[in-house]
């Protein structure tokens, strides 16, 4: 029974809702959480119930003190990446690409962010859903 637990805590997934946000040069806007190294997409866990457009909504507006309409999020697809900052975890992310308006400052748990130019990206320290994921299929302007 108790190989049994540890598998399924190993296989934790943990659901998250992600924004791709570029500005008009194609960089695209990432944050650090305080205590941790990699840089990753804005966003953060769906609560139970929770639509992940109004979660993303939320953690926007929480972390960085943006407004955006979770009816202009373009859903990018559902992707599993291992987890950035959580051991033996994976994410199960619902990628959206949006706008912001208005400038966004750290807040809650944000400790830094960035604009990257996806051709700059090598050697940071990054989430694997960022690095294997975003910036191969959208670090470019379409």
């Amino acid at each position: 029974m108790t190989s049994s637990h540890s598998k399924t805590a190993r296989a934790r997934t943990i659901r998250i809702a992600a924004a791709v946000i570029r500005d008009d040069g194609g960089r695209l806007f990432l944050v650090r959480k305080r205590g941790t190294t990699a840089f990753m997409q804005a966003g953060g866990k769906i609560g139970p119930g929770e639509l992940p457009t109004a979660a993303l909504a939320l953690e926007l507006r929480e972390e960085l003190g943006v407004a955006v309409d979770p009816a202009a999020a373009f859903h990018l697809g559902s992707f599993l990446a291992p987890a950035a900052n959580e051991p033996d975890a994976s994410v199960e992310a619902e990628l959206f690409e949006l706008s912001i308006t208005g400038e966004p400052v750290p807040a809650a748990e944000i400790e830094e962010m960035i604009w990257l130019n996806p051709e700059l990206a090598s050697g940071m320290d990054l989430a694997p859903l960022t690095a294997d994921i975003v910036l191969p299929r959208y670090g470019r302007q379409p």
